[in-house]
């Protein structure tokens, strides 16, 4: 993996970098959650301690998540509907605090995605599996570390990362063999991607497993055969 390609340059990589470097923005089927605290974030910081006296509390207290429903739209308790989606996180809470500021005084929102993942499939050491995406701007190479990272087994040359409806998805090739295929490894990672690691085919180890049971079944057959002429 990663071997130097003499057509990769420097600025190839900071393009890259500089593309990964956007943040998600809120969509519709979105699940969000809400945590709003007063005097711009007091309780957090929680300088008088009153945050370890209300610990019980506080972890006693539900969870809700919020839906983005399909008009961007989003049911807030107090506030109602907000249409939020096409905003980033940051700019969807300075939304919320002016709503809220009309019922607390100097209101601190903080949002978080709920429902953020992919999917990996194909020769991983862990074999498939839904990755959370806890953090933004998560590269390829971030989701392959999550996921067990690569074995023997895998190409690294060809790992696909599918994009968007199944019915007409959109298909990105990624070569990490050289360090030239690292600037597309860099591509942001979006929610709901399909990344596909393609296994090495081995038609000799594949042939002997798919006749091991018969060559197993023979050799009982013949053992058993030799202990009858030996009685």
């Amino acid at each position: 993996m990663f071997k130097l390609d003499e057509n990769f340059t420097e600025s190839d990589l900071t393009t890259a970098v500089n593309q990964a470097e956007r943040n998600y923005v809120i969509q519709p089927d979105d699940l969000l959650t809400l945590d709003v605290f007063t005097n711009d974030g007091e309780r957090i910081v929680d300088p008088n301690n009153e945050l370890q006296r209300n610990a019980q509390g506080l972890q006693n207290r539900r969870t809700f998540n919020y839906l983005v429903k399909t008009d961007g739209t989003v049911k807030f308790p107090i506030v109602g509907q907000v249409k939020i989606d096409g905003l980033s996180l940051d700019q969807a809470e300075s939304t919320l605090q002016e709503k809220y500021n009309a019922y607390y005084k100097a209101s601190f929102v903080r949002l978080q995605f709920a429902n953020k993942r992919v999917v990996v499939l194909g020769a991983t050491a862990q074999g498939g599996q839904i990755i959370p995406l806890e953090n933004e701007n998560v590269s390829l190479v971030e989701v392959l570390a999550l996921s067990g990272g690569l074995d023997m087994g895998s190409k690294a040359q060809n790992i696909k990362v599918i994009r968007g409806n199944l019915a007409n998805p959109e298909i990105f090739q990624v070569n990490l063999a050289t360090v030239s295929g690292m600037k597309q490894s860099m591509l942001d990672i979006e929610p709901g991607d399909i990344i596909y690691i393609e296994p090495w085919r081995r038609p000799f180890f594949e042939g002997t497993r798919d006749i091991a049971p018969i060559l197993s079944l023979l050799s009982s057959t013949l053992a058993l055969v030799l202990v009858l002429q030996n009685l």
